[in-house]
């Protein structure tokens, strides 16, 4: 018998995510980082092993500061500006490549910046669950994570931080391994925060929705409606459609459809299951209007996805 897994594992385990470590910045200030648009499919991160960092909001809102410890990612991957805070012209910065990844100077004087800058990457229309239910920004505070969870933080980075460093055997292999347990770290950090953000990370930190989340990751192929999902909630109908709308931005039933084409993605990617099989396992009836709620949702057809899913990079 098979345990029973959580919606994160179960998601991670249909929406396979590969971390990726860039650079490791190592800045005197004054510095500045301009990044993105990120390539589709990936996701920016950043995490501040030492010194502060100023992150500037696109929208014209307060910037953000961020200290040793913390992490951002940057699920919309748009471009990004972080900088020292000083308003100063930056002074160049030069790229030389150890065994492992790269590390990015400058000859600047002040105070200095330690920060490792990645990114994970997603197969392409494959990632509608974290590009729509994922805030623009995640950022998780060293300081304000729960004591066990903070010290799984604190050792991971610690982890990322001695193999960036050293040039060791494998710490390519090391390096990316890390980096991809951060993206599950990360996710299920803010999941338990007190504020979660919006969508997903907030619908599995809310005690009473909790439920219905982990029904549909668990089943997706059961014909949920929002009065059973509602009972498993212990709410009325009413209540769970304002909530959901509420803490996911969607409805439930957007959610449910979200869930079965990823499933089905994955399934037409990694078996040889014929179409109707696939509709079949996420709880379609019809090849038909399986086919036709896939093409809605992905883009192209099964047939077209599996062929292209199959063709060498």
């Amino acid at each position: 018998m098979s345990p029973p897994i959580d919606w994160l594992s179960r998601l991670l385990d249909m929406m396979p995510v590969r971390g990726r470590v860039d650079l490791r910045c190592l800045y005197g200030a004054p510095w500045r980082i301009a990044q993105g648009p990120a390539a589709s499919g990936e996701i920016p991160y950043h995490i501040v092993l030492g010194g502060a960092a100023v992150l500037d909001d696109s929208a014209g809102g307060a910037p953000t500061h961020l200290s040793a410890g913390d992490i951002l990612m940057l699920p919309d991957g748009e471009r990004h500006l972080l900088h020292d805070g000083s308003g100063t012209r930056p002074a160049p910065a030069r790229n030389r490549s150890a065994l492992n990844l790269v590390i990015s100077e400058n000859a600047g004087k002040g105070e200095r910046l330690d920060m490792l800058c990645g990114h994970f990457v997603l197969t392409a229309r494959h990632d509608r669950l974290l590009r729509d239910y994922l805030p623009p920004r995640l950022i998780v505070r060293a300081n304000a994570a729960q004591s066990g969870s903070r010290e799984h933080l604190a050792g991971l980075v610690s982890l990322m931080r001695i193999e960036s460093a050293a040039d060791g055997l494998g710490g390519r292999a090391m390096l990316n391994a890390l980096s991809t347990a951060l993206f599950a770290l990360v996710l299920r950090l803010a999941s338990h925060t007190e504020e979660a953000p919006s969508g997903l990370l907030a619908l599995a930190g809310h005690p009473r929705l909790a439920p219905a989340l982990e029904a549909m990751f668990h089943d997706p192929a059961h014909p949920w409606t929002l009065p059973e999902l509602a009972r498993l909630c212990g709410m009325s109908r009413a209540t769970a459609a304002r909530h959901f709308e509420q803490t996911l931005g969607r409805s439930a039933s957007d959610l449910l459809t979200d869930i079965r084409m990823t499933v089905a993605a994955n399934e037409l990617k990694t078996t040889s299951a014929s179409t109707a099989d696939v509709a079949a396992t996420v709880g379609y009836q019809s090849e038909a209007a399986f086919q036709r709620a896939f093409k809605h949702h992905i883009g192209i057809t099964p047939a077209r996805w599996r062929r292209e899913s199959h063709s060498p990079e």
